[in-house]
């Protein structure tokens, strides 16, 4: 299997799980509820039912409305597992190496264990990287105003598909994985896919010291992940996603048909 197609499997696996997203009502119910399900527990419900809510055009709408959101997550999801294998591929990583957690305390004296997407440890870059990666972290460190020894041990990456909304608390938590970052000398990245976040949200993930990637085609390896994929990772992201674009939409549009149905 040519490098390609291995990196499209792990995306089109991601994407095929929104396909059988079944709304829950708020229940809770493992898998959600099929149509027959809805249509006995609204029926019998006088209110729902006077108002006509449970119809089946509404499970239907019910249901591409929260497959829509879980296409986009695993749209995410698969994007994570293509960025986190063409770290290890590109730059020599193990498994180990590309993959970052931390422990936090709570209050009840137990842990909680926080992951990250992706990871650089600089001192097991490959030879022919090393150099590179080296010159951009650097570059990372003069730009977001931090000593280079701050960074020494490499970087972390948060992996978004977009960011629109001000969701305070993923914004708290992700600063609270900034301060960790750090802490450990790890340089703290948020790659966007595309280029859509809010200004707010930006301006204060910055504030942290993050160091955002957009989903630019265009500009320097500090500011766009496609760039920086290219110039620092050594794989041609962009390439990828454009090459296989046919096949992604395809598999879009099959997902969102069978979301559109009633069943």
């Amino acid at each position: 299997m040519s490098q390609d197609d291995e990196y499209l499997q792990l995306l089109l696996k991601a994407i095929q799980t929104s396909a059988n997203y079944r709304p829950k009502f708020g229940q809770g119910r493992k898998g959600g509820w099929t149509l027959d399900q809805f249509t006995q527990v609204y029926s019998a419900d006088p209110f729902y039912s006077w108002f006509g809510l449970d119809m089946p055009i509404v499970y239907a709408a019910h249901r591409a409305a929260g497959g829509l959101t879980s296409v986009y997550r695993q749209i995410g999801i698969g994007c994570q597992w293509v960025l986190n294998r063409a770290l290890r591929d590109s730059l020599g990583l193990s498994e180990t190496d590309a993959n970052w957690s931390y422990s936090v305390p709570k209050i009840n004296g137990k842990e909680q264990r926080l992951s990250l997407d992706g990871r650089i440890v600089f001192d097991a870059v490959n030879a022919a990287r090393k150099p590179i990666v080296d010159e951009w972290l650097n570059a990372a460190a003069s730009a977001l105003k931090v000593e280079r020894a701050a960074i020494h041990n490499g970087a972390v990456f948060e992996v978004r598909q977009g960011y629109k909304s001000k969701d305070s608390k993923r914004q708290n938590a992700d600063l609270a994985n900034a301060a960790n970052a750090y802490a450990y000398q790890y340089l703290p990245v948020v790659i966007l896919l595309s280029d859509q976040i809010d200004s707010d949200v930006a301006q204060r993930y910055i504030g942290a010291r993050w160091l955002v990637l957009r989903g630019t085609l265009s500009g320097i390896p500090l500011t766009s992940t496609y760039v920086f994929y290219r110039d620092v990772i050594g794989y041609d992201l962009a390439g990828f996603f454009s090459r296989n674009s046919p096949a992604i939409k395809k598999e879009i549009g099959l997902v969102v048909e069978k979301l559109l149905s009633r069943e």
